[in-house]
């Protein structure tokens, strides 16, 4: 027995237990009864494979196939969607609610000015609706619409990381769980994929995008070196398809078919799918969901908490109270340049009215000595022509 801080602490051991190393199995039964909510956004170019992803992750067909026609369409209207697609998931008894959030039309265009504006303001308006229904004196009903992770798809194209990449990497990621994919892993060599990952691991390290990062478990080093292996891996190269495929052992795989053989969906020789899987849903979907609920939540109620009071709606961006000031400061500068520029035109003015008179002067002056002159001529003509006479 230890009294710190005057509090005493006591440390016993008992030959009969007491039922403290029964509280993981009240978790599962906890688990089992309530299900799970799980919101997954995939962001990235049409054609990335971002569909046959998800399909292939949850082996259903959840995302439906693609309308060109419909999506030509909509490339005319220039303008990116947020598409909600909600589904629930039963295995063993247990159940999770799964929420997919498709974006299409992101980084089709020529011109991909503020894109991301419509992602980011979804996910704000998300951890927007979850506060908002915290602060209700009724809270028994809940419904969590926040986003727990984000794919972000990475076209393989073999170099870097594009502009566009980086900009809305580092936007979604201090808002979101922000998880990096490089698309159609199948169309690179693996040299070339191992280089086109450490070139993106190099770029998001320069602008400090933060993905996310399992938790290591100082208890338990085999889940640690799992983590540790799903970090090295990142981003993770996947090749998605929901056919089943035989290779030429006679096995039959999902994957996709090729003249040289066939690409495996979940052989970690070939892609890295079954750690992406593992990330998502096997052994760290908890940990998306807390994190979601501890950093970036948190976060966002705390910056929104500083520019209103409790119960108050949301606050519009043009009249966030942090911008008032700047909004102010730059109408003021704004007005004084102005009163500078009308002062300098009117010295110009005058200035160009003097200049006019001085000139107006000249010229009557000059004027006035021509008929002078003209005068005199006149006068001498005279002259001359009475000494002819």
């Amino acid at each position: 027995m230890a009294a710190v801080d005057g509090m005493t602490t006591m440390t016993t051991t008992t030959t009969e237990p007491i039922g403290i190393s029964n509280l993981p199995n009240q978790r599962h039964r906890i688990a089992s009864r309530t299900p799970a909510n799980f919101t997954l956004m995939v962001v990235g170019e049409s054609g990335t494979g971002k569909t046959t992803l998800i399909n292939t992750l949850f082996r259903t067909d959840l995302a439906p196939g693609i309308d060109y026609a419909q999506r030509y369409t909509a490339h005319l209207d220039k303008t990116v969607e947020v598409d909600v697609i909600r589904a629930e998931l039963e295995e063993k008894q247990f159940r999770v609610n799964l929420t997919v959030i498709d974006t299409p039309g992101f980084g089709d265009y020529v011109n991909n000015r503020d894109c991301w504006s419509p992602l980011v303001d979804f996910i704000d308006d998300q951890h927007e609706s979850y506060m908002r229904q915290e602060q209700q004196p009724v809270r028994q009903n809940i419904r969590d619409p926040r986003v727990h992770a984000c794919l972000y798809f990475i076209a393989p194209t073999g170099h870097t990381l594009k502009p566009l990449d980086i900009e809305v990497m580092k936007r979604l990621s201090s808002r979101v769980n922000l998880i990096p994919v490089v698309a159609k892993a199948d169309t690179l060599t693996p040299n070339d994929l191992a280089r086109f990952k450490d070139r993106i691991r190099d770029v998001i390290h320069t602008h400090s995008i933060r993905v996310f990062a399992p938790p290591l478990d100082a208890i338990d080093e085999a889940s640690a070196d799992h983590a540790r292996s799903l970090m090295a891996s990142m981003p993770f190269s996947i090749i998605g398809s929901t056919k089943d495929v035989r290779t030429r052992d006679g096995r039959t795989v999902r994957g996709r078919e090729y003249v040289w053989g066939v690409a495996e969906v979940e052989n970690e020789n070939h892609c890295d799918f079954k750690k992406l899987r593992s990330l998502l849903i096997r052994t760290h979907m908890l940990d998306l969901i807390s994190n979601t609920e501890e950093l970036h939540y948190e976060a966002y109620r705390q910056a929104q908490m500083e520019t209103r009071k409790y119960g108050e709606p949301k606050v519009k961006k043009v009249e966030n109270p942090r911008f008032k000031e700047e909004e102010e400061a730059l109408r003021r500068k704004f007005t004084d340049q102005v009163k500078l520029e009308e002062g300098r035109f009117r010295q110009w003015e005058q200035h160009l009215i003097a200049e006019r008179d001085r000139l107006n002067k000249d010229l009557e002056m000059t004027h006035g000595a021509i008929k002078q002159l003209e005068a005199e001529i006149e006068s001498m003509q005279m002259s001359a022509r009475a000494q002819r006479r």
